[in-house]
């Protein structure tokens, strides 16, 4: 305020005479706003509008629960940060951290964090495991880091980044796989020597990418798509429309899973025949989420609704889950992975009662 009022005043004054002023009363300390000023704070609140609506979830009140019921076997709490994504491997889980520039690695025999590794600016785009890496794209170098699972130590940094944060990595037996382009373009990697070795047309704004019943699997958010990609010659065998906006997906029980933002519905594909089965309500429109497949369900989780199970069996939801938490799901090691991306944790929980 007082700021300003001097540059009014000087407003006709010689230019060169304005100049001391400017430096003289910019360096001075900010005054206490005018009484009904709102607080910074309050302004940045404003800024950024009225709070999402709640999702719907499912309209069956006998699966519906509470997260307050819930009692983790285990609780990793990460010194600062947001855990987010994760990968499972045959003696650790791994979750990424993108304001510490790290993953962790958390210890399912001591239930314990092991390790915390620095990979590079803003990990993102999910993470994966093969040829004893673990691979992490990086959102802020625009890079892949390849980290030793052994030693826990960055082996190599690939400049080959994601096309979107919100999206996901593969590995087959022999190469790495990510979309690289929003273009629509999806990178085969090679692990022999760090670099590409085919890149395949998908869909312009393609995401997520999973292996899974003998391909590869791409959604396509913008175009209500899942492309299936032929890993033995490295082409589109089809473009199957499922429900809108899909962007995660997982496979298991003979088909192919997208959680599909558009209408919180889950679309479910026949790898066989490649046409959708079922469309199973939800209730999980909007942005986020991920999903997963094991111990006999197909898991999904967003924010307000971190845990949704799904029997394969009936394509109909056994639980779901309402309250704080929930950005990543996995399973291994017998349990449920979920991470609280807003508590700054991961919960490891028995899968009983889902």
């Amino acid at each position: 305020m007082r700021l300003n009022k001097l540059l009014q005043t000087a407003a006709g004054i010689w230019l060169g005479a304005s100049l001391p002023l400017l430096v003289m009363y910019g360096q001075q300390p900010e005054t206490a706003p005018a009484p009904g000023t709102p607080s910074p704070e309050a302004a940045m609140k404003k800024k950024k509008g009225p709070p999402r609506p709640p999702r719907p979830g499912v309209s069956d009140p006998a699966v519906k629960r509470q997260m307050s019921t819930l009692t983790p076997t285990a609780v990793f709490q990460m010194s600062g940060g947001t855990p987010d994504w994760l990968v499972v491997t045959e003696n650790a889980v791994w979750v990424s951290n993108g304001p510490l520039n790290s993953i962790h690695r958390m210890d399912p025999k001591t239930n314990m964090v092991a390790a915390t590794v620095e990979v590079g600016k803003k990990p993102c785009a999910g993470l994966a495991e093969g040829f004893g890496s673990i691979w992490v794209p990086l959102c802020g170098d625009k890079a892949l880091a390849r980290v030793d699972k052994n030693t826990n130590a960055v082996t190599a940094t690939l400049p080959i980044g994601p096309a979107e944060s919100e999206s996901g990595i593969a590995t087959t037996e022999d190469s790495v796989w990510l979309v690289t382009l929003p273009d629509g373009k999806l990178s085969r990697i090679s692990p022999k020597t760090n670099e590409i070795v085919a890149q395949i047309d998908v869909p312009p704004g393609s995401a997520t990418v999973i292996s899974g019943e003998g391909a590869i699997w791409v959604t396509s958010p913008k175009s209500n798509m899942l492309t299936r990609v032929d890993p033995k010659t490295n082409k589109v065998t089809d473009s199957i429309e499922v429900g809108p906006g899909p962007r995660f997906v997982t496979s298991g029980a003979g088909s192919v899973w997208t959680l599909n933002q558009g209408d919180g519905t889950v679309s479910r594909v026949d790898a066989k025949t490649r046409k959708v089965v079922a469309t199973i309500q939800v209730g999980l429109p909007g942005s986020g989420g991920e999903m997963a497949f094991g111990l006999g369900r197909v898991w999904a989780t967003v924010f307000q609704i971190p845990i949704t199970a799904i029997d394969p069996a009936t394509n109909q939801v056994t639980t779901q889950w309402f309250g704080d938490g929930g950005d990543s799901i996995r399973t291994g090691h017998g349990t449920i992975w979920l991470s609280n991306l807003r508590d700054h944790n991961v919960w490891r929980l028995n899968s009983k009662g889902f």
